[in-house]
């Protein structure tokens, strides 16, 4: 069976996270991601740790399964002229350089749509081209502190933090995969590609706001801005005899029947605890409650009184615990696979299906430049014209 995306070409002009995350979601249901590497590579290929080899690191090998490497020196006008022709096989045009760069290059979307109309250029952008900030550079963290992420931990617990993934980077990676997608649907309706741009500032600030602004959305205000229960503290996950729990008890059914489990059943009929209206304007009371009553059994314990009575509870995990998963090993999340350079690794497999047809487990990262001569071979190039681009250091290719 193939994905829905099966057919799909794309050309990935990107590096390190945001913008490999999009092509990663466009592969992973069946589309072909060609990733046009500088000759030092991908700054994720040197960024992100130890590997058996250099350059090929597990969160390399994580972003990058499945699809074809080609490493072209942009320096040069014939790497340039090779990257065009290159473009003009495809459907799709990923990059996060910036705008300014992009036309420095000839790939903005004008530059390559006007000699291929059907295109979807998609260019993942720091800010958006019509703001004052527009042609900065950004990185994650730039972004989690423009766009309040970062704040939010200063109004939850007084000390403005990051989030320690690259949150910033993933949410919008996976945005600008739903914008191809929608992008592709309406060509199959046109006939026409189109230009799309992704801003990192814009997508986060608009989550931030969505969440937060609250009261605040109101002129004039009608209260502080921020859902104070997502704010607290104490909103995290709790202890218990050996370890934590992570619980969620919302509605009065599920927070009667924890309050039934603790052993603390007046607190059903309690006038701060009774209703959802008056649990909200006690949050740090309820939350203090949860966070100081599983103590006195274990975990696995109390994961089954709350299966029981139908309060949502879950185990808590660390990073190195979640390959461990039982669910996540009998859905297929995480598998071993052996990869042809880098040995014994852990694969992650693909959270969502179709019914339609899903993509087949994609092959392991590529090396830098390993699919080179063939890809510029599919797209039309003849030995000649590949051999010359070797010659003169144009087309570098991976080591055996």
């Amino acid at each position: 069976m193939a994905g829905p995306l099966d057919g799909i070409r794309v050309l990935d002009l990107s590096a390190v996270v945001v913008g490999p995350i999009c092509t990663h979601v466009l592969c992973e249901h069946g589309a072909e991601v060609i990733k046009i590497e500088a000759p030092s590579g991908d700054l994720l290929r040197s960024l992100a740790g130890k590997g058996r080899s250099p350059g090929m690191n597990g969160k390399f090998l994580n972003f990058n399964r499945g699809k074809k490497s080609i490493a072209i020196d942009l320096k040069k006008p014939a790497g340039i002229a090779a990257l065009r022709r290159l473009a003009a096989t495809v459907d799709v045009f990923v990059t996060n350089i910036r705008p300014d760069a992009q036309a420095r290059l000839g790939v903005d979307a004008e530059g390559l749509r006007a000699a291929a109309p059907r295109l979807i250029h998609c260019s993942i952008t720091g800010f958006g081209t019509g703001g004052p900030y527009a042609g900065r550079p950004a990185y994650d963290t730039v972004i989690q502190g423009v766009s309040g992420v970062a704040g939010c931990f200063e109004a939850s617990t007084g000390e403005p933090r990051y989030v320690p993934f690259l949150v910033a980077d993933h949410t919008v990676g996976l945005i600008a995969a739903q914008m191809i997608g929608f992008a592709l649907y309406r060509r199959e309706k046109t006939g026409v590609g189109e230009a799309i741009e992704v801003p990192m500032f814009e997508n986060m600030a608009a989550y931030i706001m969505q969440e937060h602004l609250g009261a605040h959305s109101f002129r004039p205000p009608l209260g502080p801005p921020g859902d104070h229960r997502v704010l607290s503290p104490d909103g995290k996950p709790l202890p218990t005899k050996d370890g934590y729990i992570c619980i969620s008890a919302n509605t009065d059914a599920q927070a009667h029947a924890f309050f039934d489990a603790i052993g603390r059943p007046e607190l059903k009929t309690d006038p701060r605890f009774a209703t959802i209206a008056q649990r909200v304007q006690h949050t740090k009371e309820y939350f203090h409650i949860r966070a100081t009553s599983l103590g006195g059994k274990t975990t696995a314990e109390w994961l089954e009184i709350f299966d029981r009575v139908d309060v949502p509870a879950s185990p808590y995990n660390t990073i190195a615990s979640l390959i461990d998963d039982p669910h996540l090993r009998a859905v297929g999340m995480v598998r071993e696979e052996v990869h042809p350079t880098e040995g014994a690794t852990w694969a992650i497999g693909a959270p969502n299906y179709f019914s339609g047809g899903t993509a087949p487990a994609r092959a392991p990262a590529p090396r830098l430049g390993a699919d080179g001569a063939a890809v510029l071979a599919a797209a039309g190039l003849t030995t000649e014209e590949i051999e010359a681009l070797r010659a003169d250091g144009v087309l570098i290719e991976a080591k055996p």
